[in-house]
C-alpha cells in the first residue's frame, strides 16, 4: 500500500525497481541489496533512494517491514487472539471493536482512490458485461451479499458455486467482456488464485477486495480495493469491505436507475403475489 500511495513521486528507474519488486512480492524484496538491484537492472544507490522515498530509513528497514508483513499475513487465529490478550484493555469489548472498526473504515477510505472506485461502478453498471462473483472461506458471505443486490439492480450476475471443482464450468462463458469480482483476505486461498489466473487467461476483467497487505491476486487484478481488517479478535473484520460493497451497490443502482427501478417494481410485485413478506400497510 505504501508503494501505491507514493508511486507518483518516483523516478523512472525507481518505478522500474518497484515494478520488479511487485512482480514476485514479497519474495523479491528479501534478497541482498545487490541481488535486488541486479534483478531490477538498477544501481544499489537507486535501491537505497527508493526505500527512503517510500518512507523507510533505508533498505534494511524496508526488508524488516516486508518480513513483518509476511508474518502478519500468515498469522493464525490463535496467535491473533494471544496478541490481542497481550494488549488487553479495561474497555468493554463493544467499545474495543467500535474503535477498531472505526479506525479500519477511516484508514481504508483515506487510501481509496475515488477515480478507481468510479471506474468499478462503470463496469459493474454496464449491461453488456456479465458479472461473476466468488469469495473465500470467510469472505463468501461478502460475495453473496454483493450478488444478492446486484442481481436485483441488473441482469447477468452470477455467484459462483462454493465448490472449486465446478468453477471451470463457469469459465466456459467468461471472456473479455466479463467481470470477475473476488474477495480474498489473509490467509489467502490458493483456489481463488487459480481461479483468477484462469480468468486472466480468458482476458476477463478482475475486481479484487482484499486486506491491507494484499492477496497475491492483486497482481492479476485490474481494480483492487484494500480494506483494513484487523480487529481485537482471533478473526479479521470485513466491515470496511462491506462499506465499500454497499457504496458500490448504491452507485451502480444510481447509474442505471431507470432499469433498476423497473426490476425492483417487478420484484416487489412478485413478492406481493406470493405473499413472501408480510404486508406492512
Amino acid at each position: 500500500m505504501r508503494i501505491q500511495e507514493r508511486m507518483e513521486t518516483l523516478t523512472p528507474s525507481e518505478r522500474q525497481l518497484v515494478s520488479v519488486l511487485l512482480q514476485d512480492y514479497p519474495v523479491s524484496g528479501l534478497g541482498s541489496i545487490t541481488e535486488v538491484a541486479r534483478m531490477a537492472g538498477v544501481s544499489t544507490p537507486t535501491v537505497i533512494r527508493t526505500a527512503r522515498k517510500l518512507g523507510f530509513d533505508g533498505f534494511p528497514d524496508m526488508q524488516g517491514a516486508i518480513r513483518e508483513e509476511i508474518a502478519a499475513q500468515i498469522k493464525e487465529p490463535i496467535s491473533r487472539r494471544d496478541a490481542g490478550r497481550a494488549n488487553v484493555s479495561d474497555e468493554h469489548t463493544l467499545n474495543q471493536f467500535a474503535d477498531s472498526v472505526s479506525s479500519n473504515i477511516r484508514n481504508t477510505l483515506q487510501r481509496l482512490n475515488p477515480e478507481a472506485f468510479d471506474a468499478v461502478v462503470s463496469i459493474l453498471a454496464d449491461p453488456k458485461r456479465h458479472v461473476y462473483l466468488a469469495g473465500g472461506r470467510i469472505t463468501r458471505s461478502n460475495a453473496d451479499y454483493f450478488f444478492n443486490h446486484l442481481q436485483i439492480i441488473r441482469a447477468n450476475v452470477t455467484l459462483l458455486s462454493q465448490s472449486p471443482n465446478v468453477w471451470p464450468q463457469y469459465l466456459l462463458d467468461i471472456d473479455d467482456t466479463a467481470v470477475l469480482v473476488l474477495f480474498d483476505i489473509r490467509r489467502y486461498e490458493s483456489d481463488m488464485l487459480k481461479l483468477a489466473r484462469l480468468a486472466r487467461d480468458r482476458d476477463c476483467s478482475i475486481v479484487l477486495f482484499t486486506d491491507q497487505w494484499g492477496s497475491p491476486i492483486s497482481r492479476l487484478a485490474d481494480h483492487c480495493f484494500h480494506a483494513l481488517v484487523e480487529a481485537p479478535s482471533s478473526w479479521d473484520s470485513t466491515i470496511a469491505i462491506m462499506l465499500l460493497v454497499e457504496a458500490l451497490i448504491a452507485d451502480v443502482q444510481a447509474a442505471r436507475w431507470e432499469e433498476s427501478k423497473d426490476r425492483i417494481e417487478e420484484l416487489e410485485s412478485m413478492f406481493g403475489k406470493t405473499k413472501l413478506f408480510r404486508n406492512q400497510n
